[in-house]
């Protein structure tokens, strides 16, 4: 395993119009995955999005390894139920390899996204990101209206998960984050 970091977070700030999270330390290193923890409005997933580059970094510096992909499944899914894909164009998308799909879940390929359930298309979008290229992965609530079925095949991919690749993800499923996560990273209330 390679000691570079993913990426480091050096006492950063960051937010839209203002810094809503900060100052942050952090590294992500290949093989972990990062827990981010806390309150509502704690800013969870404002530094999700400065990592991810969507939102704005006040102060402090975001290094990332030179030549970094980043996979990252948004809070809310994307509203694709209009759009005219098929499961396996979704995972085509983020070029995840559609056979790495559990055998459960495969059936899924071939349905059109406006025919799958929300916890159905949460769990295909999830999967878009796990089963990408990417080598560093940022979950934001991934298992939100997902079955337990569901859940328990994204656990299984995450602690099965490549040395190569870190996650960083954030839940307020305890046991979930307890299952999966190599370190949880608390961040204070706002």
């Amino acid at each position: 395993m390679s000691a570079e970091p993913l990426i480091a977070l050096t006492d950063l700030q960051a937010g839209y119009d203002r810094p809503v999270v900060g100052p942050v330390c952090l590294h992500v290193a290949p093989g972990e995955v990062v827990a981010l923890w806390g309150p509502n409005g704690c800013g969870k997933t404002t530094l999700l999005n400065a990592v991810g580059g969507s939102a704005r970094v006040f102060s402090g510096t975001l290094v990332r390894r030179p030549g970094l992909r980043v996979a990252h499944q948004h809070q809310n899914p994307l509203p694709l139920h209009n759009v005219p894909l098929s499961g396996r164009e979704l995972l085509g998308l983020t070029r995840a390899d559609p056979g790495s799909l559990p055998d459960s879940a495969r059936p899924l390929l071939s349905r059109r996204l406006s025919e799958l359930s929300g916890g159905q298309l949460q769990f295909l979008q999830v999967w878009a990101s796990l089963a990408s290229p990417a080598a560093l992965v940022l979950l934001d609530e991934p298992t939100n209206n997902v079955d337990p079925g569901g859940v328990a095949l994204l656990e299984a991919a995450l602690q099965g998960r490549e040395a190569t690749r870190g996650f960083v993800i954030v839940s307020h499923d305890r046991r979930f984050v307890e299952s999966v996560a190599t370190r949880v990273v608390e961040l204070p209330r706002p």
